[in-house]
Order: structure tokens, then C-alpha cells, then sequence
């Protein structure tokens, strides 16, 4: 089968496509057929042997992909040869066919194309819980979304107004304003034109934002500690701006706000039932056509370097998915 195979560590702008033995499946197992594949940040990393996880060599990278189910392995319920599903494989799926954990594997409906099903996993249900489970939205809060024109921001626009909260999205230039507001934000501030933190005060009657979902770091962090409300919520997702902010813990005490974070990844071995919660109620929003997956640009599988790089130089917003 054709596959990026990772034999070495490499820079994700060597990689390229070979041919590989295809995936058997063993006891408690799927294998699935890949008809696209979504990509991330992490993929740039984990190549070059930068991410928190390290596979062993070889390996293919790619953590969340759609297609059908080819095998099903012994002792493996709900699940046949045929099914469409989306699924969160850690890494794999930069090819024709990948293994997959049924913990980690969701049905999908046949009107939702395998193209959006493949831009769902990693990025949508990282917002949702950031948004459901850790940051507790209610209708009719106020919710900052900070670096709002990536993956997770413009997933975190459109959950957080399918849970009825009002948006501030903070983002950088003309171009990605616009973008955030065609994903539904109701008001788009520029981070680098005026001082983002007395216009989230001003948009908020001078009380803050109820809950920031926080995906930058370093002073971006530091400035959402002075507009959260009292009472808020910080949602911690991740350091996009390359630095670990600190904090001093008498401005949580002060301000009575809870500090959270969220890690996806080990999701589905630490709760796996709060996962399959969290995909069935994306899905039902997507059909009810609450959420519309945001793909800035399809590429073929051979074009893996390109696309990489695409997201690794923010030429893209929203979502890049292979097509296989």
C-alpha cells in the first residue's frame, strides 16, 4: 500500500510517499480503508522527534483519518466491514490504511463526506471539551477564543455559539478577521492594532470574558489573566506563540477563576466514555448542521510535504486534509 513512512527522523519537507505492506488486524482491532486524512501541528513535530509521543521507527504520522472499516479483529463489537467512520489514531494515518482502536473510532452518517469526517477528530473534539467539560459554557456567556483563525479557534467559534455563547475572537491582520467572522464570531478584535485586553473589558460591560479558551501562551496568557471575569474559567489548549506563560497563584485566588487545561491525546485510554460522549454529540450537531468543519485546502497524499509546510508557515486557516 502506498504510505509515508517515517525511517529516520526527518523534516516534515523531506517526506514523501512509498509502498509498504498493508496493516493486518489483530484481537481488538480495526483496520480501516483511509479515503482522507487530517492534519496537524503535531505532525510537523513528531517526525523530527519534537512531540511528547516517539514511535517507534518506522512509522507513518497522521493522527485522525475517515474512510471505511476494512477488518474487524477478534472480540471487536458494533463494528463491520463497510461501516463509514472517522477515528483518532495517534499516529498511522498518512496512508491507504490504518489500524485503529474501537474506543477511538466513530460512525459516521452518509451525508457527512469523508473530507469534513477527517477534519473532525483531533481539532473539534479537543474544542468541545475545552468548551463542554472544562470550561462548563453556559447559554448566554461571553467566551474569548485567543489565536481564533487556527484549527482549534475556528472549531471553538462555532461549538461555542452551538452552545449559545456570545464570541470575541482575537486574531492578527484584516484577512483572518474576516475569517472569523464568516466562522461566526461576533466580534473579531485585532491583537496587534489596539489593546485587546480594554476591548474585551469594553465588549464586556468591564466584567471579562466568562471563559477564554487560551491556545497561544507567553503575553497573550498573561493578558487574558486580566480580562477573565470573576468567576471565569481559563482553558489552557496550547503554546502556539512557542512560550509557557507562568502564573502567580494569587491572581486565581483574587479573581476566584479556575485554571484548567486539556490534552486530547490521552483521552481515549484515561476516559474513553467521556470521548464517545463528546463524538456523538459533535455528530449530531454536524447533521443538524450546527457545525460546518472549516477546510482551508485539500492535497493529495503525494503532496504531504506541501501541505505540511502550508500549516507549519500559517499559510492556512482552519483545517488541511489528505486525500487518499
Amino acid at each position: 500500500m502506498k504510505a509515508v513512512v517515517i525511517t529516520k527522523l526527518t523534516s516534515h519537507k523531506d517526506l514523501v510517499v512509498s509502498e509498504t505492506g498493508p496493516p493486518e488486524a489483530g484481537p481488538g482491532d480495526l483496520v480501516i480503508d483511509v479515503v482522507a486524512a487530517g492534519c496537524n501541528w503535531f505532525d510537523t513535530l513528531i517526525v523530527s522527534g519534537r512531540y511528547q509521543l516517539r514511535p517507534e521507527l518506522p512509522f507513518s504520522p497522521g493522527g485522525e483519518v475517515a474512510g471505511k472499516v476494512v477488518q474487524v479483529g477478534d472480540g471487536v463489537e458494533g463494528f463491520a466491514v463497510g461501516d463509514r467512520v472517522m477515528a483518532y489514531v495517534e499516529y498511522g494515518g498518512f496512508a491507504e490504511r490504518v489500524i485503529a482502536a474501537p474506543a477511538g473510532t466513530f460512525r459516521i452518517p452518509d451525508e457527512v463526506p469523508f473530507e469534513q469526517a477527517a477534519a473532525i477528530p483531533i481539532v473539534y473534539g479537543t474544542s468541545y471539551l475545552a468548551l463542554k467539560s472544562r470550561g462548563m459554557v453556559q447559554p448566554g456567556e461571553t467566551v474569548l477564543i485567543t489565536a481564533a483563525a487556527g484549527g482549534i479557534g475556528l472549531a471553538s467559534i462555532q461549538i461555542a455559539k452551538a452552545l449559545g455563547a456570545r464570541v470575541l475572537a482575537l486574531a492578527g491582520g484584516a484577512e483572518k478577521l474576516e475569517i472569523v467572522r464568516k466562522a461566526g464570531a461576533d466580534v473579531a478584535i485585532d491583537y496587534r492594532e489596539q489593546d485587546w485586553v480594554e476591548r474585551v473589558k469594553q465588549e464586556t460591560d468591564g466584567n471579562g470574558a466568562e471563559v477564554i479558551i487560551e491556545n497561544v501562551g507567553g503575553e497573550i496568557f498573561s493578558g487574558c489573566t486580566r480580562c477573565i471575569s470573576w468567576g471565569g474559567r481559563i482553558v489552557v489548549v496550547g503554546f502556539a506563540g512557542g512560550q509557557i506563560p507562568e502564573i502567580k497563584l494569587n491572581q486565581v485566588m483574587l479573581k476566584h477563576i479556575a485554571l484548567v487545561g486539556i490534552h486530547f491525546g490521552p483521552m481515549l485510554q484515561r476516559a474513553p466514555e467521556e470521548l464517545a460522549t463528546c463524538f456523538r454529540e459533535l455528530i449530531q450537531l454536524i447533521t443538524c448542521g450546527r457545525l460546518q468543519p472549516i477546510i482551508w485546502k485539500q492535497y493529495p497524499l503525494e503532496q504531504v510535504a506541501e501541505a505540511l509546510d502550508a500549516l507549519s508557515t500559517r499559510k492556512s486557516f482552519g483545517k488541511i486534509v489528505l486525500t487518499i
